[in-house]
Order: C-alpha cells, then structure tokens, then sequence
C-alpha cells in the first residue's frame, strides 16, 4: 500500500516520538543514519532535537511518510544550502524507511515525494545527499535518478577496521 507523505508537518509530541521510533528501528537495523547499534531514543533525541532547531529557525524541512494507520514509517530532512554561492541546491539527510517496510517500495516512493517537495522550491536546481559505502545504497539512489559526483574512501569509520566511502550523489531537476 502506498505511503501518504506531509511536507512540513507540525512538531507534535506524537510525530516527535513517531521519528524517534523510526530513527531507533532503523539504526539498530543497520541503516545508514548517522548511528551504529545498538542505539536506545534517548542516543537519538539530540540528533533529532538539532533537526527541529534547523526547522523553527527555516533552514530545515521535515518530509514524513505515513501508512494507512497514521504511523510514521518514513521520513526525511530537505536542508538549505546556507552558502551563498551553492543556494541552488539542497541536502536531502537522513532518509529513512522503516526495515520492516522496507522491499515495497517506499524508499522510492519518499524519493519522488522529496524530489516533488524540492522542485516546488523557488531556485532549487539539484538535490544532493550523500550515503554511507558498503551497503549498496548508491545503487539504489541511482536507480532512483541520482547520480554518484563524489566519494571519499574511508572517511567514515563505523567501528574499529571498518572504515567506509563517504558517496556523495546528485540528482539535477532541469
């Protein structure tokens, strides 16, 4: 079933606990979110915290996606480039689909959600992200348009002897 996604959404106490939820399950699953395993919420909220600051203070945006139930099962963070001469693109961070819900399809449902946001953005010319090597994730992305532009090896180390590529990748919207 497909996803209902809300640009924007208001910062409730129960989207902030539904995204703590989401961002812990796909951590301890192994995604690529800025967390290694095992993580509790409590690891997460100051992550989480930074992002609503960014958000009340404009730079940030928040794309939530929903099941048929309301619960938050994927997410994403479209921030502005703050730089003034790279304010024709954005980051998209921390996307997130819920590894149960994973096989389905709304990776790439909450990307043509993320790309539809963007491109109604005045200015906005591309979207960059950047994912984490070793997982396969840069396939994905460019199976979804995005196009590898970037990558440094080893310049993330998830544990000891376990150190992995920084991809950066780009999709152009003209």
């Amino acid at each position: 079933m497909s996803l209902t996604f809300a640009l924007d959404p208001a910062v409730t106490p129960e989207l902030r606990n539904g995204l703590l939820t989401l961002w812990t399950d796909v951590s301890n699953a192994g995604g690529s979110v800025g967390f290694v395993p095992p993580v509790e919420p409590e690891d997460i909220r100051p992550a989480l915290v930074r992002h609503f600051v960014a958000m009340a203070e404009g730079h940030t945006r928040l794309l939530v996606g929903r099941d048929e139930t309301g619960e938050i099962v994927a997410a994403a963070f479209v921030a502005a480039n703050t730089h003034r001469l790279m304010r024709h693109w954005v980051w998209l961070y921390t996307v997130m689909v819920h590894p149960g819900r994973q096989g389905r399809g709304h990776g790439r449902e909450l990307l043509a959600a993320a790309e539809e946001a963007v491109r109604g953005m005045p200015g906005i010319d591309a979207i960059r992200l950047t994912c984490r090597g070793g997982n396969g994730l840069e396939r994905f992305y460019e199976s979804c348009g995005y196009k590898e532009v970037g990558r440094v090896p080893g310049a993330i180390r998830v544990a000891p002897g376990d150190d992995r590529d920084d991809i950066t990748m780009l999709l152009p919207l003209g």
